[in-house]
């Protein structure tokens, strides 16, 4: 099986629910698989925070989880247009997978939940693709060939998918079409990485 590794940080539920229906579009694909993981939250100093494995949901991410699988599709909450700190954290930590090479060929893509319909979901996007491209990775985003990028009233971008989930910790349930593009863009990713591998 070629596995895409959905990787993903979210602090309300939002971006957990669209990382469960990224790896359902994974694995749509035949010969597809996804492998679902998460990163911790980091305290003010950087430092772990929590236990070392989470209480529930999938496994927090490893470095041999980059390496091992065949491409990446990276989810994590907008803070001020980019992505959270501890998904920041964990990326800051790969420097041994940028030395080796370990990304560079794969396809990856993103995607992100905001609060407000306006609140940098396409900033959030495009700067979750500039380590992306510093591994060599090949970006997958989601043409207007997906017939709800073009009819969503919510979220939902070129650059990858997206949520609007509305202001406070109960957040609005994810549109149709947030979900039909969350299913898109997993399906697209795979499709290339069973084609390269």
């Amino acid at each position: 099986m070629t596995e895409v590794l959905v990787l993903y940080y979210s602090r309300h539920g939002s971006v957990a629910k669209m990382a469960r229906l990224v790896a359902r579009g994974v694995e749509s694909v035949p010969g597809a698989a996804a492998r679902l993981r998460t990163v911790p939250p980091v305290t003010a100093d950087h430092a772990q925070r929590g236990p070392a494995v989470p209480d529930d949901g999938p496994p927090y991410a490893e470095p041999r989880d980059l390496a091992e699988c065949a491409g990446l599709v990276l989810g994590s909450p907008t803070r001020f247009g980019n992505m959270a700190a501890p998904m920041k954290h964990f990326l800051d930590g790969t420097s041994a997978q940028w030395l080796s090479g370990a990304l560079a060929g794969k396809p990856a893509a993103v995607f992100t939940s905001t609060s407000s319909l306006h609140g940098g979901q396409e900033a959030t996007l495009l700067t979750m693709m500039l380590p992306l491209l510093h591994h060599g990775m090949l970006l997958v985003g989601l043409p207007y060939t997906e017939a709800a990028l073009s009819t969503t009233a919510a979220g939902g971008t070129p650059y990858g998918a997206s949520h609007h989930a509305g202001v406070g910790h109960d957040p609005r349930p994810l549109t149709r079409d947030e979900e039909t593009l969350c299913l898109a863009l997993g399906r697209r990713v795979a499709e290339i990485a069973v084609k390269l591998a």
